[in-house]
Formats: structure tokens, sequence, C-alpha cells
């Protein structure tokens, strides 16, 4: 909004405004957000984006590359490249960012943490077997 040129998204996915979705999102391009998802909402490809529109609201974590919020996150977001917090975007929860582009208006409750390099790739994929090194080679 507030930069020299204005991206066109590719939406893929809709979530329309009388729609609420319980449980975990998983998409890849583009995800387009008007209704409600209590869940965590993952980009399974770098370069996806997700919109959220000024009636859309994501309850639990966000991680994808890019984000352009209008509506309201309730739980930390993890933008690995870029996100752009439009005049009625609201998050509670932590904002983790590598660029980030924010309207007057839009309100962040909770911890803006800038991020470069190998914390972006940390914080796009989280690992499947954290701290799970209980696995030892048998014996026969």
């Amino acid at each position: 909004m507030l930069g020299k040129k204005k991206r066109t998204a590719r939406i893929d996915s809709l979530i329309g405004q009388f729609t609420e979705i319980h449980g975990d999102i998983s998409f890849s391009g583009g995800l387009h957000v008007d209704g409600k998802t209590k869940g965590n909402v993952e980009a399974t490809e770098p370069g996806s984006l997700l919109t959220v529109s000024d009636q859309g609201l994501v309850e639990g974590e966000v991680r994808v590359p890019n984000i352009v919020l209008n509506g309201q996150v309730i739980g930390d977001v993890f933008a690995g490249e870029r996100i752009e917090l439009a005049a009625q975007a609201r998050v509670n929860g932590n904002v983790y960012y590598n660029l980030i582009e924010m309207a007057i208006g839009a309100e962040v409750n909770g911890k803006l943490v800038h991020h470069t390099g190998e914390e972006k790739r940390k914080l796009e994929h989280k690992p499947e077997n954290a701290g799970d090194n209980t696995a030892t080679p048998e014996k026969s």
C-alpha cells in the first residue's frame, strides 16, 4: 500500500465471509481469508501469500513467507519474507518478520522481532522432530 508498486496476488484458495474452519490449514500459492479460521495456518511453498481481509480472523499461529493483513490474528505471526499490516490490521501476539510495512491505524499487541538469513529459514519451517533425540540403534 505504501510502497512504489502494488502487488497483484494470485488467489488459489478462498475462505468466504460466512465460513468458519476449525483445524490447521496448510496451503501453497495464495490463500485469501474473509471468514474465520481456528487453527494454525502454514504455507508449504516459498513465495506463498496469505491475505486476511478486514472481515477475516485467524485464531492460531501463522507461518507464511508473505502476508497482507487487514483483519485480525490472535496468535504469533512468522513472516519469512514480508508482512504488510494495513490500517485495520490487529495482531494479538508476536510478529517475526524480515520486511515490514505498517499503515497508520494498524495494531500489534506483542513484540515486533526482526530476523534475516538463517533465522528466516528456521521460522518458515518448524523442525518436525524437534528435540526428539531419544532414538538409539538396536543391538542384535
